[in-house]
């Protein structure tokens, strides 16, 4: 075989699941395919980050939905009764300021019982065309919610009010949100199995990786079909 074919050979086998560098949009693009499950994303950010990127597993949709896209951070925290000071309402104004397609990140520090969202907050998200939101908390008014087809995952449904009860601590900052820390910015997916971060930095090569669990579990699939054996499909390509 000349040797100049067999280097376009390898320079295909060896560039099959290359990338060239992605955009944020492309990354999301990415991430919203059907193959892309949040069991998939999180399989890729463990093995990419060494860490977890997966949320608590209680943090679930009000109904079968999925979500893609770049996280907008709000803290709230418990009110004082002696303190009297006036605190920036930053949970309102990162639902008025964040980018259409964000995904609202609102953690409810110390009060998981207490609602976050309710019918008109998310009416104010959907209209300004936002993602979705993920509440490190409680959500009201799911009736409403379900209705508008606002897609809200939350770890609680509570009537209770933030009003009198919280304060906005800060927006646009780091937070500890389902168990996982949340940057501004970063990757947010949320399916009916629950919700992942992928970090800003790793989205790439989680990207990258995904095509080859994909490709993997594509080729799985019909030696399963034909053998009847998990066992026999996972010793040819190590994936389950």
């Amino acid at each position: 075989m000349p040797l100049r074919l067999v280097a376009a050979i390898l320079l295909v086998l060896c560039s099959k699941f290359a990338f060239a560098q992605l955009t944020p949009d492309q990354i999301v693009d990415a991430l919203r395919k059907p193959e892309n499950s949040t069991g998939n994303i999180a399989d890729a950010v463990e093995a990419v980050t060494g860490g977890r990127g997966w949320m608590n597993s209680d943090m679930k949709p009000l109904y079968d939905t999925k979500i893609v896209g770049r996280a907008a951070t709000a803290l709230m925290r418990p009110a004082l009764t002696n303190d009297k000071r006036k605190y920036p309402p930053h949970h309102l104004q990162i639902l008025d300021e964040a980018a259409p397609g964000s995904v609202l990140i609102y953690v409810m520090q110390d009060g998981l019982d207490i609602a976050a969202m309710g019918n008109l907050m998310a009416t104010t998200a959907q209209i300004r065309g936002l993602e979705g939101a993920v509440i490190d908390g409680a959500v009201r008014d799911i009736t409403a919610i379900r209705n508008m087809q606002f897609p809200v995952f939350a770890r609680r449904v509570s009537p209770a009010t933030s009003v009198g009860r919280m304060v906005a601590a800060g927006k646009q900052i780091p937070v500890m949100c389902g168990g996982v820390m949340v940057n501004p910015g970063d990757y947010i997916v949320g399916d009916p199995d629950g919700v992942v971060v992928v970090p800003a930095a790793a989205g790439q090569k989680v990207v990258e990786l995904l095509a080859e669990y994909d490709d993997k579990e594509t080729k799985m699939m019909p030696i399963i079909q034909r053998e009847k054996s998990i066992l026999k499909a996972i010793e040819i390509y190590k994936r389950y």
